[in-house]
């Protein structure tokens, strides 16, 4: 019951990576490792504004409250987002390269706003910590908190962003990705909009750096390392496994998928000659089969049409 309380923490914390993933991967056709930069981002800004006890800190943060403090992770997210979007877009350097540029400086700048590459959390009021807490959920619920709190900020994610794909930007950001040529035939910027998904993606990444952070009770500079590839997995498996689920959105799809890849980790981990090191590998192993399978499939359709 413990690993499998773990695995549903976890896929849906990371579930909303998953989600700001998909806007750039999936919509926008761009492949940004900013999100490698920009999810520890959160969690730096959420570490700085925690532990700092300054005049000004205390006012923007309203007395360090642990949910304020997450607006301001994902402002920062959408910040990071911008800036590869303007690389991008204005100076036409390639979306790879626009996105390592970005994620390479953020290394740096994570480490200055945290103020070192560890930092505890342990004594401080979190979103799943705080006296509030102690009211709203019983004794017997405590244990589930973390999963009922992970699950309400998921799900909040997940309905926001599918109404916003039904507006008129939404649908200009979901055109962009297939056909830049119809944007521009409505007389809109397709730079302009593609610089919005980036800030949409990288501001939802950034936030489920700050909630993992919180989650886990200490800022770790390397813990956006493989990001991308965690993310891109859960977006491939959501979308193959429930392909043929119409009734399902898409953005539901890669929540599952999250769920889905965490419990395929965990029983990868849980092989008795596989050690904690062995993470990395074992997640690039597991991502390149869910590739291999991925493309697999589609020269099958291809094959049969």
């Amino acid at each position: 019951m413990d690993i499998f309380i773990g695995i549903l923490e976890q896929g849906m914390i990371y579930a909303i990576l998953a989600l700001g993933i998909y806007i750039t991967y999936k919509i926008l056709n761009f492949p940004d490792l900013t999100v490698d930069g920009s999810f520890p981002l959160g969690a730096a800004v959420t570490a700085y504004l925690m532990t700092n006890s300054g005049d000004f800190v205390s006012v923007i943060t309203l007395s360090h409250n642990p949910y304020i403090i997450c607006v301001y992770a994902l402002i920062a997210g959408s910040i990071a987002g911008l800036v590869t979007g303007i690389i991008h877009v204005k100076f036409n350097i390639r979306d790879l390269i626009s996105g390592i540029i970005t994620m390479t400086g953020l290394y740096s700048i994570n480490l200055r706003i945290a103020g070192s590459a560890n930092v505890p959390i342990f004594n401080y009021d979190t979103i799943f910590s705080n006296s509030l807490m102690g009211s709203i959920f019983p004794e017997s619920l405590l244990k589930y908190k973390v999963i009922i709190i992970a699950t309400i900020i998921t799900l909040g994610t997940k309905i926001i962003l599918d109404l916003y794909l039904k507006t008129k930007s939404g649908f200009l950001l979901r055109a962009v990705g297939n056909n830049q040529v119809l944007v521009t035939t409505l007389a809109k910027d397709s730079g302009n909009v593609k610089i919005l998904g980036l800030v949409i993606g990288n501001a939802i990444v950034s936030l489920s750096g700050s909630i993992l952070m919180q989650q886990q009770g200490f800022f770790e500079i390397t813990m956006g390392t493989g990001t991308m590839v965690l993310g891109l997995a859960s977006v491939i498996i959501g979308t193959n496994v429930f392909k043929k689920a119409k009734f399902m959105k898409a953005t539901t799809s890669v929540i599952f998928g999250s769920i889905i890849y965490k419990a395929a980790m965990s029983a990868a981990m849980d092989i008795s000659f596989t050690k904690a090191s062995d993470m990395k590998l074992v997640t690039a192993i597991l991502f390149l089969v869910i590739l291999v399978f991925s493309e697999g499939k589609k020269k099958k359709v291809k094959a049969d049409a």
